[in-house]
Order: C-alpha cells, then sequence, then structure tokens
C-alpha cells in the first residue's frame, strides 16, 4: 500500500470518480505473481483494479453524459496508438490488431484500486442507482456479453433455434457452463435471461455453496467428478453452446468433445503458462469439421457490452435479487488487501469497498 497521486482533470472529456468498490479476480491475483501484468513507463509500480464502480465528482466542460453524483462503472482496455489498426479506430479496442494496447490495472495503465481516478468519458457506462450495490459486478459480466454477441453474429450463417419473433433467442437450445466461479455463474444467468436451458459443469460435489447458488435461479448442476463428458452429454442431449469459465485446460479440451452439431464453444479462461497435455486431437477435429462447430474467445469488452451487461444486471436484479447479492461473497476493507492478493482464494467474488 503506497501514496498515490490523486489523478486531476486535464481535457475537457474527462471525469473526475470516486472510487466506491473494485472486485478481486483471478487476474489480479496472477499479476500479483508476477505471470504478466506491466507498469506504466516510467512507473515502477502498477495500481492493480480492472472491476470497479466509482461515483462522479467533477466533470470536465466536454463531458455531456454525466454529473457529479452519478454512479458509473469503467471499462479496461483501450486502444492502440498505430493509426493503421482498424478496430482500436473504430472503438473496437478488444479486437486490437496490433496487440499494443493497454488496459487499466493490467496493462500499463494504472488501475481502479485508489481512492479517485479519472477517465475518459467515452469508456464509462451509466449505472442506475438500484444496481449500486452489485455494479461491481458489471465488468466480469460483459465477458459474457461479449461471447453471447459473437455467438450471435457466428450462427446467423445457419438457422439456429426454434425462438419465435418476441421469444428469447435462446430458447429451445441447450448450453453448458464450464465453472462456478463469478464469470460462469454470472454467464449461467445471461444464459437463463436469454433463454437456453442451462446446466453447470463443475468439479465440486452437491452439496455446496455454489451449487446451491446456481440452482436458486433454476439452473441444473452437475459435478465433474460424479458425471462423465460422455455421461453429460447424454444427460443434456445436444449441446449447443459451451462456455468455458475455468481457465483449466484440462477440463476445457475433455469437454470441447460433446459439443453438439452446429454448435459454438466460447472460450474466457486463461491459464498460466504450463507444460503440454494431451488432448483428444483427432475427435475434436473431426467434429469441428463435420458438425459444423465453431470456437471463439471472448476477452476485455466493448462499451455495447457494457451496456448490455447494465441491462442483464437489472433483469438478475429483478429475477433473482439474492442469488445476485449472493455472487459478492464479501465486502473488505483496503487494508486487507494482502489476504485478498496473495492468500488462499475463498468464497465466489469478493470485493475491496472503499467506500
Amino acid at each position: 500500500m503506497l501514496e498515490h497521486p490523486s489523478p486531476l482533470i486535464t481535457k475537457p472529456n474527462q471525469v473526475r470518480i470516486r472510487t466506491l468498490d473494485v472486485g478481486i479476480c483471478g487476474t489480479d491475483r496472477e499479476i500479483c505473481t508476477f505471470v504478466y501484468g506491466a507498469p506504466p513507463s516510467g512507473s515502477e509500480y502498477l495500481v492493480l483494479g480492472h472491476e470497479a464502480l466509482g461515483q462522479v465528482v467533477e466533470v470536465g466542460s466536454g463531458v455531456s453524459r454525466f454529473k457529479p453524483g452519478d454512479f458509473v462503472v469503467p471499462s479496461v482496455r483501450r486502444p492502440c496508438p498505430d493509426l493503421s489498426c482498424v478496430p482500436c479506430r473504430q472503438d473496437r479496442q478488444d479486437f486490437c490488431s496490433t496487440w499494443t494496447f493497454t488496459e487499466r490495472g493490467i496493462n500499463q495503465y494504472h488501475g481502479y484500486m485508489t481512492e479517485y481516478f479519472v477517465d475518459e468519458e467515452k469508456y464509462l457506462t451509466f449505472v442506475p442507482p438500484e444496481l449500486r450495490d452489485v455494479a461491481v459486478l458489471v465488468e466480469p459480466l460483459t465477458v459474457a456479453e461479449k461471447g453471447l454477441a459473437q455467438v450471435w453474429k457466428t450462427q446467423q450463417r445457419l438457422p439456429w433455434g426454434s425462438a419465435k419473433p418476441g421469444e428469447p433467442r435462446g430458447k429451445g437450445l441447450n448450453a453448458v457452463v464450464l465453472g462456478a466461479g463469478p464469470v460462469g455463474i454470472l454467464g449461467a444467468m445471461a444464459l437463463v435471461v436469454n433463454g437456453f436451458k442451462t446446466y453447470v459443469y463443475s468439479r465440486s460435489k452437491k452439496p455446496n455453496p455454489k451449487a446451491a447458488l446456481v440452482e436458486s435461479f433454476g439452473v441444473e448442476y452437475i459435478s465433474s467428478e460424479e458425471v462423465s463428458v460422455e455421461q453429460l452429454a447424454e444427460k443434456v442431449g445436444s449441446i449447443d453452446l459451451i462456455y468455458e469459465a475455468v481457465g483449466v485446460p484440462g477440463i476445457t479440451f475433455d469437454v470441447m468433445r460433446a459439443l453438439g452439431i452446429n454448435g459454438v464453444y466460447v472460450m474466457t479462461g486463461i491459464p498460466a503458462p504450463k507444460s503440454p497435455i494431451p488432448v483428444a486431437a483427432s475427435q475434436i477435429m473431426r467434429n469441428i469439421v463435420l458438425k459444423n462447430q465453431a470456437i471463439v474467445g471472448t476477452v476485455n469488452a466493448d462499451a455495447e457490452a457494457f451496456s448490455s451487461a447494465i441491462a442483464d444486471l437489472g433483469a438478475f436484479n429483478k429475477r433473482w435479487p439474492t442469488a445476485l447479492r449472493q455472487v459478492i461473497s464479501s465486502r473488505s476493507r483496503l487494508d486487507n488487501y494482502q489476504d485478498l492478493l496473495v492468500g488462499k482464494a475463498t468464497g465466489i467474488k469478493n470485493v475491496i469497498a472503499f467506500d
């Protein structure tokens, strides 16, 4: 913990924000082991924190969408400086083609684990007051939102599902979520809202708190210690969508064998570099080709995904207010940072509360 200069507005399009909540995730913990992460040029340290909720305290003269008192969530990735990078020039830095982007709290840009921060208006999303106590979950939810956006785009190549106009787009389709961490649980909620019959496939046997949580909003929890991949496929039937949120290569590629005809596999996990593992490569390749399957990755989302996450969080709040709040296991003061960042991981989503 150290004293960091309090940031000031220096441009008309900037907003000064008081930090309220910062979520702790696996990325923060891995940065603390120096697997990856980099400070800004000229700095000897990196301020952590990329999942945040804040309250506006001051706006620049050119800001039109926010006023003091508004709640906001900031995004993570910032565009690269290369003028030839088409995605970044179109505010789609989540698809940066030069790989020279920066990320707040992760890569060459200080994050939000500090009392105040300043950011440009376009990188902020308004939060309705009724979501103040859960809005720190927006950033991890954007992983699912961007993943689903890619699913819809990918599946425009074929007739998919049986939804009629006005019905959820995933009606009649089956989805399996790998992992019961915050990204997996929030992804499962998003899939249910979108009409999928959803299952969570995770390691721990029932009963356990995560299983009870996902089943409280209508998702069946299945333990990989009790049900094999073959049995999972038999139980679910055609698996139209697999949403990987576990970050473990072994189970990730093992379950890939069960993806159904015309199915989409969405990967979110970023495992640390490790030794190669054996996979059923022949079967996976045959399935991808013969069953018209698609595999996509989803990372650090765009403005549309943040807006979708706010909308879906509002839907979760109306349908499952208790379950939604149970995703946040604890709120701790800043002086507990060491246990949260380098101690043993516990609970689902732990939050540092500055307010």
